[in-house]
């Protein structure tokens, strides 16, 4: 019985660091995704661009145009079935819009 508790509970850890693991890969396609589109569609650098956004009242329209690669990478870590990461994905998709609504 003991022994099925430490495995239980080392599993609990395992489980909780891929999902760590997916909210990490979440928030940085997403911050990917936010750098692309303002390199790419503005003519302005990264920081420049964050911040004039900021000042016309774009932000949480590039962020969440920046949340699209987060759908590429929820299915690619499904097809390698790794749904604790995928899960992680998800929160992080869930808390950027949260954080999007109060910007």
């Amino acid at each position: 019985m003991r022994s099925s508790n430490l495995i239980h509970g080392n599993s609990m850890k395992v489980n909780k660091i891929h999902l760590l693991y997916g909210f990490l890969i979440g928030m940085a396609t997403a911050f990917i995704g936010c750098y692309f589109f303002i390199t790419a569609f503005t003519e302005y650098d990264f920081t420049e661009g964050i911040r004039i956004m900021k000042v016309k009242g774009f932000l949480g329209k590039i962020i969440t145009l920046g949340t699209i690669l987060n759908i590429i990478a929820f299915f690619l870590l499904l097809y390698y079935k790794k749904e604790l990461m995928a899960r992680g994905v998800v929160l992080a998709t869930i808390i950027l819009t949260i954080i999007t609504l109060f910007l």
